[in-house]
């Protein structure tokens, strides 16, 4: 069985991640790679301590606006480039679906690229049965079909923001405090923002819905989410430039959302890992 083999391969290499987890899937989106924002330490730390049957990356994994505009590459965006495809060579199914950030990648659906498959979207089925529809949801989105100009200006004020943050956060760790978004605080707190979330939501729900599918695994939106909607499951799986959050499915078919929090140090910069569930949803197969 592939995933057997897949599981020995991974046990060979846990000599070095002791601490490594194991799962039938893994979604992440938004990593926002190329741009001052990505927290590409912490995921590379997650990437590192968390295996899986099959790795979904649901959009915006580069961010090919910002490249446009601004160079910025360093190494630790490298590395968690060079590790994805390491994860690919020892086995792995990688998926990748791209976003509106990463859009260039579509014209390359149904290629493979050092083993790793780019979708427009795809097809997951988890344990118990429930098949669900994976897209990174910026066709749903009203503003990016429909007044991309708008996109790209609050592309431009969220980017100001999350560089806020980073200084905002640095301050925070000097004096003993944990990490906190700005971001994510307005977005939770502008009622436009809120109706737009519950909007985006439904329309996923409802393409699902019309298409025979039980639920759908969708980003755009940086908010990680696992909820029933109408009967039918929505997932979100968050993003690595605020929330550091990642959708799982384990073993036994539950589904989770792990938020990744690294404790950085205050005088080295180093981190700490910590996995903190936010939310999970047994579907079922763990009963049967």
């Amino acid at each position: 069985m592939p995933f057997i083999a897949h599981l020995v391969s991974v046990s060979e290499s846990m000599e070095e991640h002791t601490t490594s987890r194991l799962y039938r899937a893994i979604w992440i989106s938004d990593l926002h790679l190329g741009t001052a924002g990505c927290q590409a330490e912490p995921l590379l730390d997650f990437l590192k301590q968390h295996e899986s049957q099959t790795l979904y990356l649901v959009g915006d994994i580069i961010d090919g606006w910002q490249l446009k505009k601004k160079w910025l590459w360093p190494q630790s965006h490298n590395d968690v480039i060079q590790k994805i495809l390491r994860k690919a060579r020892k086995g792995t199914r990688v998926v990748f679906i791209p976003g509106n950030h990463d859009s260039f990648a579509r014209q390359y659906a149904g290629e493979h690229f050092g083993g790793i498959e780019v979708q427009h979207e795809a097809e997951h089925t988890t344990l118990d049965g429930k098949c669900l529809l994976i897209t990174h949801g910026d066709l749903f989105d009203g503003v990016i079909q429909y007044a991309p100009w708008l996109a790209y200006l609050g592309d431009r004020l969220y980017c100001m923001a999350l560089t806020w943050n980073v200084w905002f956060n640095r301050a925070r760790a000097r004096m003993g405090l944990g990490y906190w978004s700005l971001s994510q605080y307005l977005k939770h707190k502008v009622k436009d923002a809120v109706s737009f979330i519950t909007a985006f939501e439904e329309a996923l729900v409802k393409e699902a819905r019309r298409r025979g599918f039980d639920g759908v695994v969708c980003g755009h939106i940086h908010k990680a989410q696992i909820r029933e909607v109408d009967g039918l499951l929505y997932c979100n799986d968050g993003d690595w430039v605020e929330s550091r959050t990642a959708l799982v499915e384990h073993l036994d078919g539950r589904l989770e959302i792990i938020t990744w929090i690294p404790e950085a140090t205050a005088k080295a910069g180093t981190f700490k890992p910590a996995a903190a569930a936010s939310h999970s949803v047994d579907t079922g197969a763990s009963q049967s």
